[in-house]
């Protein structure tokens, strides 16, 4: 109904003209004395043809805007299938909304173009730096310099940070989604924060319990290292507790913990808080990608968090949605 009083208002011109020259009409019969019936029979005749022709002309606008509406959902891939103009002003637009389309096209490729470059860049760079990474450590595994070898696993942590913020925000990621055992991703990452949990002297609680969860390993992983490592540099003694709960996992910390003004904003790309400000070092990147790959993953994250008490980071597991672009 909304789309008949539309038609009706873009043709208001026509109709008042037609009405507008039956009027005139009924006027001259009447000053000269005429019989307005003749009128009255040619406006009636005139109205029911006009009728026809006007639902036969809102049929051909109700399939256009049928067309054109559904074309919507898919006109990133093409606009050929754009309803034939019936006029020269349809013409004028379909012509500029292709000349807009291929500019679109053209800005896409090249941005395409430009993203792979980086990416290659970028991924011979990480792995240059590796070489000298891996020879650091075997020259400090004869020397057990642990403090260096620290310091060197957080290089090679910001390095896979570095590759994986190109990757995640580009929709030609790699997620491979399968059934994972969630007890054998998460000893992998306790083993890889191993020496820094020793180091700093934090109780690690873990109870292994077998679950299997519709993910991608790789991704998931960085998200449970990303966790680790932040409770890890924000717990200055005390615990970390990994638990698997009712398809929940849940990391918590007995650190500092996050202030509650600044609980909401803990995911924004680039948002450090009062600790962050406090720390100097935080980049405000770690929570941004791992809030990021949660929604690729279709996991669903939240945190709970008391000042000076704890941090509590929740994951729920079960499948839920996958985020499409």
């Amino acid at each position: 109904m909304m789309l008949f009083f539309k038609y009706m208002y873009q043709h208001r011109k026509t109709i008042f003209f037609y009405f507008l020259f039956s009027i005139i009409f009924f006027v001259i019969f009447w000053l000269y004395g005429l019989p307005l019936d003749a009128v009255g029979y040619a406006f009636l005749i005139c109205t029911f043809i006009g009728s026809i022709g006007a639902l036969i002309d809102f049929w051909h606008f109700f399939k256009q805007h049928k067309t054109l509406v559904d074309l919507q959902k898919r006109v990133m891939l093409s606009i050929d299938e754009l309803p034939e103009a019936t006029n020269q002003s349809e013409e004028d637009y379909q012509k500029l909304i292709k000349v807009i389309h291929q500019d679109k096209i053209d800005l896409i490729t090249q941005k395409d173009h430009d993203y792979e470059e980086m990416m290659e860049y970028y991924t011979l760079w990480a792995h240059q730096i590796k070489t000298p990474i891996a020879a650091m450590r075997l020259l400090l595994s004869d020397k057990e310099e642990s403090e260096c070898e620290e310091e060197l696993f957080k290089i090679e942590q910001y390095v896979e940070m570095v590759l994986t913020y190109l990757k995640v925000d580009h929709q030609g990621n790699d997620f491979q989604f399968e059934f994972v055992d969630i007890d054998s991703c998460i000893k992998q990452c306790i083993r890889k924060y191993a020496k820094l949990f020793i180091r700093k002297k934090l109780q690690l609680n873990y109870e292994a319990r077998s679950l299997q969860v519709l993910t991608d390993e790789k991704w998931l992983c960085f998200v449970i290292e990303q966790l680790l490592s932040n409770a890890i540099k924000y717990t200055p003694s005390g615990y970390v507790n990994i638990e698997v709960k009712d398809e929940m996992l849940i990391i918590e910390d007995s650190g500092i913990g996050i202030q509650k003004e600044d609980l909401p904003r803990v995911f924004e790309k680039g948002f450090t808080g009062y600790n962050g400000r406090k720390d100097k070092k935080s980049s405000g990147i770690g929570l941004y990608l791992v809030k990021q790959v949660c929604n690729r993953l279709g996991h669903k994250i939240s945190i709970e968090s008391e000042l000076g008490k704890y941090t509590r980071v929740m994951i729920d597991l079960r499948h839920i949605d996958l985020e499409v672009e």
